[in-house]
């Protein structure tokens, strides 16, 4: 690795979605890894020490995408439980735009749970300087949920939850389980919101069919997050609001979004967002391995998916997981919503980090923080991806563009 790509490196002529705002025709300065300074063209002296890299016509840079549900892509899986399973998501990921990621485990054996979570541990101690997408903690989705609303979460490995299994588990992976979905109308589950919510871990609503009410209940107790809004939750009927209206309504939580257009149509991504807005949307893939290969059957938790067409499905019909991109999801939401670049940016990199408590490094363009960036066509395609200001996918060879 050239020295210079791990220290100081200067984007030049492009349009920047910064925290402040946009600029038409700026620069970006980033030192070892973090945005040094911002600014227009015009306002740029100094370059010095620095390597340059002029843009081409019509490119954008937003901050980079935070997916904080995702389960595997190109081959891997969380739930292998092994060091190159992750090198494989960590390298695929900036593809995409995605520059850092919730590893996402899902029901299984206790024993296969420990043994992911502890891997993830391990591989996060190793993180520094690395071209890759970083791992942020743990999604720990179930196996705390209503057997009713399992989707491709196994049945068999569905347990009632349990605060000091819990502790156990989150003393295994270092602390590092950041996000757990569960299903507040089990008997015990209360009890366990409370402990996450007292331990600064978010609790998500999700695989239930809590009522309304039972919701609300979850929410006073320390819910403030809803897993993949409308799949595998109790939806919206004009006698029983359910989980989905509970969302819809309630401001305290911010919903996780599958925008496909599978999982969830056009028309009800647009109906979404159009109610629960900007502020409180969270873009996910929720995708399995099988995302960035081809069609074919893949293993999901024992389980065999196939997928064709842009779904993946178990035997029965049943939804596995998505094979969408984070940049798809940019895309998708402008299409289907008529949303603007600025919201989709809200969507996908705000709203996670501040969710995550890391907005102060992460999320927006704003000096000081991670050089985790995505560099956009006028087509919203992704062209160039930084992670800690390391080229981490560069489609177009745009780096062959610098100036010494």
């Amino acid at each position: 690795m050239d020295s210079h790509e791990r220290n100081r490196l200067i984007l030049k002529n492009i349009e920047i979605y910064t925290e402040a705002g946009v600029i038409n025709n700026g620069f970006i300065k980033i030192d070892t890894g973090k945005i040094a300074e911002i600014g227009s063209m015009s306002e740029l002296t100094s370059i010095e020490d620095y390597h340059e890299m002029a843009m081409l016509d019509h490119y954008t840079v937003i901050p980079g995408l935070i997916d904080v549900h995702i389960h595997g892509v190109d081959g891997s899986d969380v739930m292998d439980g092994t060091k190159e399973a992750l090198d494989r998501m960590s390298a695929a990921l900036p593809k995409e735009g995605t520059t850092s990621f919730l590893a996402t485990t899902m029901t299984q054996s206790e024993e296969a749970i420990q043994h992911a979570l502890i891997n993830v541990a391990k591989y996060m101690e190793t993180q520094l300087f690395t071209k890759k997408a970083e791992i942020l903690g743990i999604h720990l989705e179930g196996p705390f949920v209503n057997k009713k609303m399992a989707g491709a979460q196994p049945i068999q490995y569905i347990i009632k939850p349990n605060v000091d299994l819990f502790k156990k588990w989150q003393q295994l992976s270092n602390g590092n389980i950041k996000l757990v979905t569960l299903a507040p109308e089990i008997d015990g589950c209360l009890e366990l919101i409370h402990y996450l919510r007292d331990t600064d871990v978010i609790a998500s609503i999700g695989h239930s069919l809590s009522t309304y009410e039972e919701t609300k209940e979850a929410i006073n107790a320390g819910v403030t997050h809803a897993t993949h809004l409308f799949n595998q939750m109790s939806g919206l009927h004009h006698r029983e609001p359910g989980v989905v209206g509970a969302v819809f309504l309630q401001k305290e939580l911010k919903a996780e979004l599958i925008a496909d257009g599978i999982h969830t149509t056009p028309e009800i991504v647009k109906l979404a967002y159009k109610i629960i807005g900007h502020d409180r949307l969270i873009l996910i893939t929720d995708s399995m391995r099988a995302k960035c290969l081809k069609n074919g059957t893949y293993d999901l938790g024992g389980q065999d998916v196939t997928v064709q067409n842009g779904k993946a499905v178990l035997s029965d019909g049943t939804l596995a997981g998505s094979i969408l991109k984070m940049g798809g999801a940019l895309k998708n939401m402008i299409s289907f919503t008529g949303c603007t670049l600025a919201d989709v940016i809200q969507m996908g990199s705000a709203n996670p980090a501040k969710q995550l408590n890391i907005f102060d490094r992460k999320g927006s363009i704003a000096v000081g923080k991670d050089a985790d960036l995505v560099i956009l066509d006028k087509n919203y395609d992704v062209k160039m991806t930084l992670c800690k200001g390391l080229i981490s996918y560069d489609k177009e060879g745009l780096h062959t563009n610098e100036n010494h």
